[in-house]
């Protein structure tokens, strides 16, 4: 009997030891409101001056605020479910719903502060850095480990000998080199080895391609394929059933006869996006590339000509983030169009190249057409989006890669019947404190929306500016 509670005693220490245990600092919390369920059976522990740095932030309306008031919620739900000795830690499996298994542990005690001197103890960061020190001490035989979207107290960590990483949990991709691009080159030996029994057939004015092989099941619907060489092949996937795939030749838009709005596609990528801008059946359009390869230019251009000339859509509706300010935009003069004014001179900058391609009207003309579309285009600020809902519109989010992915979908879920989003960025500019190439809701959107039927994504690489911005992105 005694042998069978040793090696009880025994097997409980071992499970304790393989857990590790997470200190979070508020940044995460900040970051991600649900972040205290995302540990799985490790457990989470919460330093005093953590609640404390989250009590600071309740107050105020911008999206920091509200998820500092969620957290507190979720704590309080955690808490109240809880009715022994708090000491022990609270488990988490009833109230996250059976998503993480370990337990969540809140600091009780004063702990005494064993930090290097000279560094000031009043500061919230290195009280945080004492904690995780005790526990240290506490748990020789434990991974003890600081969790911080701030780099800098991550390198404090690493200096002061203590194990630290980034949040985790909301990364799409460690590595955004593999992030889709929703194109593809097809290989040489591609007809020879997926030709045979190969069927086509007209519609209206495109061809289409049934064929099977062995890339056919790595392919997804609406992926841009494309063969360069004596016949260049262009197409998109239509429909991938196991080794069977279906293709649709491409609109030219490269060709004055199909301009957009006077705008012509300059090289292939630029007529992909096109191709998907101008498809009334892809409800959601992801542009990602450099500045200069013509995401605003082209797009601007396809949502005139169906606001204006098809009447596909009633009006377009453009936002972006107002990273600069961070929160607010009330304190400029104006109604909510006009303070949104200094951030929308992209807007401007692409409408006056496209009132120049009409050169038939003259001065008062083109004049004329400025007033007529501007008319037709609100400028909306992303503070006032919550609740609304867009019928029949093309709503543009423009500088996508600032919003994290839980703003991404408060705004693409306000698209009702009949509208089109499009979401256009750079991933290597992104000014947002605590967001990441692999964690901005850009990334994420680009890859939980690939291969739905509806949507559509093209990765510009071609800057088409002039020859001094693509000298200058070359050499600076």
């Amino acid at each position: 009997m005694a042998h069978k509670t040793a090696s009880r005693a025994k097997a409980k220490k071992t499970a304790s030891t393989s857990t590790k245990l997470f200190i979070l600092d508020t940044n995460v919390l900040l970051h991600d409101p649900t972040s205290v369920y995302r540990f799985e059976e490790h457990d989470v522990f919460l330093p005093i001056m953590t609640l404390e740095e989250l009590d600071d932030h309740k107050k105020g309306m911008s999206e920091v605020s509200r998820n500092a008031r969620q957290v507190t919620r979720t704590l309080d739900e955690i808490v109240s479910s809880h009715t022994e000795a708090i000491e022990q830690g609270i488990a988490l499996f009833g109230p996250s719903r059976k998503l993480a298994s370990g337990r969540l542990f809140l600091q009780t005690e004063a702990i005494s502060n064993d930090l290097p001197t000279g560094l000031p103890t009043a500061k919230a960061d290195n009280q945080i850095l004492a904690v995780v020190i005790h526990l240290q001490r506490l748990n020789p035989d434990r991974a003890v480990i600081l969790v911080s979207k701030d780099i800098n107290m991550r390198i404090k960590a690493c200096a002061l000998g203590l194990e630290a990483q980034d949040y985790f949990n909301d990364k799409v991709l460690e590595d955004t080199d593999l992030l889709y691009t929703g194109i593809l080159e097809l290989p040489a030996s591609f007809w020879d080895r997926h030709g045979q029994g190969m069927e086509s057939w007209k519609r209206e004015s495109r061809t289409l391609y049934r064929v099977s092989g062995p890339l056919c099941p790595k392919l997804l619907v609406n992926e841009f394929l494309y063969q360069e060489g004596e016949q260049p092949f262009y197409a998109i996937v239509r429909a991938v059933s196991g080794k069977t795939a279906q293709f649709e030749t491409l609109t030219d838009y490269t060709h004055p006869k199909n301009g957009v709005w006077g705008i012509t596609a300059r090289n292939r990528e630029q007529n992909f996006a096109l191709n998907l801008l101008m498809d009334p059946e892809i409800d959601f359009v992801t542009l990602l590339g450099q500045a200069g390869t013509g995401k605003t230019l082209l797009t601007l251009a396809a949502a005139l000509t169906q606001v204006l000339d098809t009447k596909l859509y009633t009006e377009i509706i453009m936002t972006r983030v107002t990273v600069p300010v961070g929160e607010d935009i009330g304190f400029l003069p104006g109604t909510e169009e006009e303070k949104m004014g200094p951030w929308m001179g992209a807007l401007e900058d692409n409408l006056e190249v496209l009132n120049h391609t009409d050169e038939t009207g003259g001065e008062w003309g083109r004049a004329a057409t400025h007033d007529l579309i501007r008319h037709r285009i609100k400028i909306k600020s992303l503070n006032f989006m919550r609740g609304r809902t867009f019928l029949n519109k093309f709503l543009i989010i423009d500088e996508a890669q600032n919003l994290t992915p839980k703003q991404m979908k408060t705004l693409i879920t306000r698209a009702g019947p009949g509208t089109k989003v499009v979401c256009m960025g750079n991933i290597a500019q992104i000014d947002t404190p605590y967001l990441t190439e692999g964690s901005s809701g850009l990334t994420y959107v680009v890859d939980r929306f690939k291969g739905w039927e509806h949507s559509g994504h093209v990765t510009l690489q071609r800057g088409e500016r002039s020859r001094l911005a693509d000298h200058a992105a070359e050499v600076l």
